[in-house]
């Protein structure tokens, strides 16, 4: 009975502490702290109520546990890692929206292609990618390829359809000047319709990011080689090694959390002037 009263004393204090800081939106280290000090809280209370209530470790292993398990087996994560995130997610992501923004500039370029190439990419992003990705596996391989290939269908569509919104953004004064100006289409292109769509574009790289990682290890449950987060998942549960899997699962938040936050930094440095980043 004593560690919950301890735990709850311990959320408490935390609240309040948390409450203090979110009132300061001008203290530098608030924007951090905040988090991290509620993600500490969870992991606290977590350990104390599988401990308290004496959990089974196969149902919902502690954080202690899961620690241990992480810092052993530091080579194998990272074999897996590489194996998911750096080949499969990354490789298809790259792929992906450069291919879904090239194709949007296509079709804000055509009409005809504006007409007929997003209802197809409507009906591709509406497939199951339960149901694509073994079909995706037989065709590339059991290697990274087929994961990004898993990728490029599931980040394109999110990709594409924000590029083309982003690309209309622009107010038709503005079109109409450049117009005036004899400006061509590339040149109107570039000086005025890619820079107001940058805000639409980084919002479909921020959503194919943590779609990427998604794809990448659902695609490893189908077939991959003796390594990677979605093989490595699916063969410790059959063990019934719930404290390797959580393990996992936390390289795939810190890497998924890692990359949003790249792509968030790169957005706050290219589009400075939006209202949203001041």
């Amino acid at each position: 009975m004593n560690w919950l009263i301890g735990a709850i004393a311990f959320w408490l204090g935390a609240w309040v502490l948390n409450l203090w800081l979110a009132k300061r939106p001008k203290m530098k280290l608030a924007a951090f702290v905040v988090p991290t000090l509620f993600g500490i809280t969870l992991l606290i209370l977590w350990e104390g109520v599988v401990r308290g209530f004496q959990i089974n470790p196969v149902l919902l292993p502690a954080p202690s546990s899961i620690g241990i398990r992480f810092a052993s087996s530091i080579p194998t994560l990272w074999v897996d890692f590489v194996q998911t995130f750096m080949k499969g997610a990354l490789s298809g992501f790259v792929i992906g929206c450069s291919a879904a923004f090239l194709t949007a500039v296509a079709v804000d370029r055509s009409p005809f292609l504006q007409a007929g190439l997003l209802p197809v990419g409507n009906f591709v992003a509406a497939l199951p990618i339960i149901g694509m990705a073994p079909v995706l596996v037989m065709w590339f391989g059991f290697d990274w390829q087929s994961k990004a290939a898993v990728v490029v269908v599931m980040v394109y569509f999110p990709m594409l359809v924000n590029t083309v919104q982003g690309l209309k953004a622009s107010e038709p004064m503005q079109r109409d000047l450049m117009r005036t100006y004899a400006a061509s289409y590339p040149q109107a292109l570039m000086k005025l319709r890619l820079p107001a769509a940058m805000p639409f574009i980084f919002n479909g790289l921020k959503i194919s990011t943590t779609l990427a990682l998604i794809g990448a290890i659902v695609a490893e449950f189908f077939g991959s080689p003796i390594k990677g987060m979605g093989f490595r998942i699916s063969t410790e549960v059959g063990r019934l090694a719930l404290d390797m899997v959580w393990a996992e699962i936390a390289v795939a938040a810190l890497a998924g959390s890692a990359f949003y936050g790249c792509v968030a930094m790169i957005e706050r440095a290219v589009t400075f002037w939006h209202p949203s980043q001041r």
